[in-house]
């Protein structure tokens, strides 16, 4: 158990108890003496005496060990000069007033007064010279605040102005285990918020700058150390003031008010404007929904010994007025602090995050304003460390700079909200999905911790993002979630012989059978956010690439006639023929007859030697699986067809095989065979078919009116043209580079635009 602390060393006089009698019956010790009101009162009756309008001006003094109060009689209008002032040596109970010992005599030494009760002070235990005593500590307290400088903190565009934990020190002057607290000031631009501080604190030196000035003159957030209350105190903008990057500022005033221990809220209005409250509430949310959790993560990231309280701090609403009543003087019954909460609840703002509200109202009829109410009110709170207590000036710069860092940057005009003095804008991440346009919930740069982009609500599909996530159906009901990146081809293969390949393996759903994205994966619409890569790595791009080289081949093909129509099929067919083929180019005569081939000979490969020979040489048919052609026969030479038993080499089988080339020649074969009727028939605008092969995340070419790059008008003299990479619409000039664009499925160069040129690293 904690052992009791005696009245002298609490400061008080033992033997002096309340003469008031108000709210403790007169039972508890004296702390506080009225000059106005003529007695020593404890703190309950001190504090529900001045509650009432008529007496809240009247000048207290604390109470000192071996205090006695001067005379009564000697202080009135009859006295002597206050220069002549004695102390009493009796208090007359029935009277209830102090006496010296000379007004004793005179009013109390005939009549019925002399049987009036009287408590004697012991004069003997006064300490001499009081008035020398208050005049050395009130002298000590101004000299240690002489040399009291304020400095710039954060500017207006958000930036720390102090580089480090020992800036921060050396700039604030205090000792380096020095523990304090910290004291901020928040109002109208105006309102006097530097004067307040700079007679509050520093008895009136012009520590922090005060002007006349229409113009603001204070630009951010100033700082300086009061040692004699042992706080930084802090002061900041006025709000509703004509400035710049408004939103930046406005959440400025948010991070000091969360490193804060202590805030004053200055309003010289007459009334209680809906703002004060407004701003009060709102800053609360905010606290709440953002700091609170950033308060955390800073004591965790930064190891610091003492936490950062999570409940936000004591406000103190300073209300000036000239003339107007100050706030409870109608309500007598009530407290003022509770009819600041009805105002709250009737506006729909509820300031849970701080600790506590109080009211403190001056009222000056002639100007200077008396400040020793809300000093002796800030003492009061400062002296409790309830739920904060004091800390390093280390752990405060490192709250603050964390806030900076996480909560910084510009914030778009289009997000300014002026329903709410810090929406969420001010605080969250402005990335916006490209594909439907919600925004990130996230908090600000939260990129830097690795944290990825979140949105409230799910997204919509975009052709031109193509914004699908494929996920293995089998695996998502085995409990895990395996992401399916659809290919068309391999990077290592030719743009035929990947297109070829891919045919090929798709053969079993040419006949009507389902899509495998219908029936094995499961799709997931997801957002896209800006700086990502794509989602599908090839894009569904198959189509797109047979019709550029379709595209490619009619242009040669249109200037070529039947004989070099034929040089064309030649130069396709070894493009996909198995490497145990002879080429075309090499074969000038049949490997049997000997015959030699003329421009309108058919040349024919046999699948099991790989010579070439005339179509009477080469007219059997049967399996050849051990070239991989089975179960279905195949064209064979007469002599292969003989010798059944041929013996292959495994290696140079095997080669084939895991080339791919079987697969590619056997889908050559179809477009071979086919390759007359294309040449014929493709006369006939690729238009028809652009849109049903373009890439999901191209634009529709009906879409595309103008170049994306130099806006000219598209006509049938200019043709439009798909960059490979971002899917616009461009005209020839703006997109004549060609690059491997290997996030969208083309892994040879292809058509650019010169914007994703610019682009470094690969597409």
């Amino acid at each position: 158990m904690s052992v009791p602390t005696s009245p002298a060393e609490k400061g008080l006089n033992p033997g002096l108890m309340c003469q008031e009698s108000y709210a403790c019956s007169g039972t508890e010790e004296a702390v506080f003496e009225c000059d106005e009101c003529c007695s020593l009162q404890c703190v309950r009756c001190e504090e529900e005496l001045h509650r009432q309008e008529r007496l809240r001006d009247h000048e207290r003094i604390r109470l000192r060990p071996g205090h006695v109060p001067y005379c009564d009689p000697c202080k009135g209008p009859g006295g002597p000069s206050p220069g002549a002032r004695q102390r009493a040596v009796v208090r007359c109970q029935a009277c209830k007033i102090n006496l010296c010992l000379e007004c004793q005599k005179r009013t109390h030494s005939g009549g019925s007064k002399r049987r009036h009760p009287v408590t004697v002070y012991h004069v003997s235990n006064v300490q001499e010279p009081p008035e020398a005593e208050e005049m050395d500590e009130e002298a000590r307290r101004r000299k240690m605040t002489e040399k009291v400088v304020s400095f710039l903190l954060v500017d207006e565009n958000e930036e720390v102005q102090v580089t480090n934990e020992e800036d921060f020190i050396r700039k604030l002057d205090c000792k380096p285990d020095q523990h304090l607290k910290v004291v901020s000031i928040f109002g109208n631009t105006g309102d006097g918020k530097s004067h307040t501080l700079n007679h509050t604190f520093f008895y009136g030196r012009e520590v922090f700058k005060t002007s006349p000035a229409q113009e603001s003159c204070t630009v951010g957030v100033w700082a300086a150390y009061d040692p004699v209350h042992k706080v930084a105190v802090i002061d900041t903008e006025g709000l509703l003031g004509a400035t710049v990057n408004l939103s930046q500022r406005t959440r400025l005033l948010l991070k000091v008010l969360a490193v804060s221990d202590l805030v004053i809220y200055r309003t010289h209005a007459d009334r209680l404007h809906n703002d004060l409250f407004k701003f009060l509430g709102d800053a609360s949310e905010a606290y709440l929904k953002h700091f609170t959790k950033e308060l955390k993560a800073t004591t965790a990231r930064c190891g610091l010994d003492v936490p950062l309280s999570t409940l936000g701090p004591a406000v103190i609403i300073f209300h000036e007025t000239v003339h107007t009543q100050l706030l409870g003087s109608d309500h007598p019954l009530e407290a003022p602090e509770k009819l600041i909460q009805d105002r709250f609840r009737k506006l729909g703002r509820f300031p849970e995050a701080f600790s506590s509200i109080h009211y403190k109202g001056t009222r000056t009829y002639n100007p200077p304003t008396d400040f020793s109410g809300l000093r002796r009110a800030l003492e009061q709170l400062l002296e409790n460390n309830t739920t904060r207590s004091p800390r390093h000036p280390g752990v405060v710069f490192k709250a603050l700079k964390a806030l900076s860092d996480r909560f910084s940057g510009e914030i778009p005009d289009d997000q300014m909200a002026h329903s709410s003095f810090f929406p969420d804008e001010y605080f969250t991440c402005s990335s916006l999905c490209l594909s439907c346009g919600v925004g990130c919930k996230n908090s600000m740069n939260h990129g830097k911790e690795g944290v990825p982009h979140e949105a409230k609500s799910r997204c919509s599909y975009s052709h031109q993002y193509d914004n699908r996530v494929y996920t293995c159906k089998a695996c998502y009901e085995r409990g895990k979630e395996v992401s399916v990146v659809p290919k068309t081809s391999a990077s290592t293969d030719s743009p035929w012989m990947g297109l070829a390949k891919y045919a090929w393996s798709g053969r079993q759903y040419w006949f009507g059978n389902q899509d495998p994205v219908d029936t094995v994966v499961r799709t997931e619409i997801v957002h896209v956010w800006p700086g990502t890569d794509g989602f599908l790595k090839d894009n569904n791009n198959a189509a797109q690439r047979l019709l550029d080289g379709m595209n490619f081949m009619a242009q040669s093909v249109s200037e070529l006639s039947l004989g070099p129509t034929k040089a064309v099929t030649s130069w396709l067919t070894d493009q996909i023929a198995p490497a145990y083929w002879r080429p075309n180019s090499q074969i000038l005569s049949c490997s049997k007859c000997a015959t030699s081939f003329k421009d309108n000979d058919t040349k024919h490969h046999c699948r099991a030697c790989g010579e070439g020979f005339c179509d009477s040489c080469s007219s059997k048919t049967r399996p050849v699986p051990e070239r991989g052609w089975g179960p279905a026969p195949v064209r064979v030479c007469d002599n292969c067809y003989e010798a059944r038993n041929i013996q292959l080499d495994v290696t140079e089988v095997q080669a084939d095989d895991e080339g791919g080339t079987l697969i590619a020649r056997k889908v050559g074969e179809a477009v071979q065979s086919t390759l007359g009727a294309v040449v014929t028939a493709i006369d006939i605008p690729l238009g028809l078919v652009k849109d049903a092969a373009r890439p999901a995340y191209w634009v529709p070419d009906h879409e595309i009116l103008y170049c994306h790059s130099c806006r000219k008008e598209f006509s049938v003299k200019l043709s439009k043209h798909h960059c490979r990479a971002c899917g616009q619409g461009f005209c020839d000039e703006c997109s004549h580079d060609r690059r491997a664009v290997p996030s969208r499925g083309w892994d040879h160069p292809v058509r650019v635009c010169f914007n994703c040129n610019k682009k470094p690293g690969d597409l």
